[in-house]
This record gives structure tokens, C-alpha cells and sequence, in this order.
């Protein structure tokens, strides 16, 4: 069985680290690497679709990417305890005609003895944004260490 590290029960320090390692894996938008952080077995709800699985994962993913084009992620612990961490989100994207997107989240995390989430339940809201009023500038990939976060940038 893979083991994904840090593992439950989670302190503050891991739990953390378990966010930030949540954020820049979603950030590769690589749908084949994310869905590997996820047990075989994974359950998800991402707002009103119901996903079970790695393969369905990455389906769901790689439409969520071409669609949610130069997509940028930012996650922040909420709370933990055990084998579950909440954290909040924001990402930033545009569609295929240029319209950009900030959405809102709240995510509700359970993972295994190995350290893959084998439940995901996302509750997520879109708000559409001007150009001008994006607030996650940084070159497609992981976010720089020192790039602000959601509470640093107000959100």
C-alpha cells in the first residue's frame, strides 16, 4: 500500500502540510498525479456531483481543467483533529471566452492510516471577476512560498 506522508493523527504542523501539499498538487493540474493522493476507493462530493474512485477523479478533473483555464489555487487550514483537516479555498480561472472566475470553498478532508484522503466534500461558490481584480499572480504551477495567502490577501 502507497503511503502518503503526513500521517493521521494530525498536529497542527502535519495537518498544515497536508494543505500545502493539497494546494500545490492541484496546482500541477496533472488530473493522473492528483488522483494518486486519493484511495482507490475515494468518495467525493464537489458541489453537486457525487464522484467515486481514482479513475472518475481524473475524469472529473481533466474536464474541470479544460474548462477552469490558467487555474490558480490557494488553500488554508480551517481546523483538524484525528484523521480529518478542514480547510477553505479560493481559486482564481477563466473559461474559453475570457471571463474570469474567483470561486469559494470550504472542503471537508478524511484520510486513511497511509495518509490518502478517502473522502472529499466540497462546497464551493463562484463569483464572476474582472481581469483587473484577480488577486493570484504567479507563473502556472505551485504558489511561490512567498506569494500571500487567503487571510494575507483578505479573502
Amino acid at each position: 500500500m502507497t503511503s502518503r506522508p503526513p500521517l493521521p493523527p494530525f498536529t497542527q504542523e502535519t495537518a498544515a502540510q497536508k494543505v500545502r501539499g493539497a494546494e500545490n498538487g492541484w496546482n500541477s493540474r496533472d488530473p493522473e498525479k492528483v488522483s494518486l493522493v486519493y484511495t482507490p476507493d475515494s468518495e467525493w462530493r464537489n458541489r453537486a456531483e457525487f464522484i467515486k474512485g481514482r479513475d472518475e477523479i481524473v475524469r472529473f478533473l481533466t474536464r474541470k481543467w479544460q474548462r477552469e483555464q490558467d487555474y490558480r489555487l490557494i488553500k488554508e487550514l480551517w481546523a483538524f483533529e484525528g484523521n480529518r483537516i478542514a480547510v477553505r479555498f479560493a481559486y482564481e480561472c477563466h473559461d474559453d471566452s475570457g471571463n474570469w472566475y474567483r470561486s469559494y470553498g470550504n472542503e471537508n478532508w478524511e484520510f486513511d492510516e497511509n495518509g490518502l484522503m478517502r473522502r472529499r466534500i466540497a462546497s464551493i461558490n463562484d463569483l464572476r471577476i474582472e481581469e483587473a481584480d484577480r488577486k493570484f499572480f504567479w507563473p502556472l504551477g505551485p504558489r511561490p512560498d512567498d506569494h500571500p495567502g487567503l487571510s494575507e490577501l483578505g479573502l
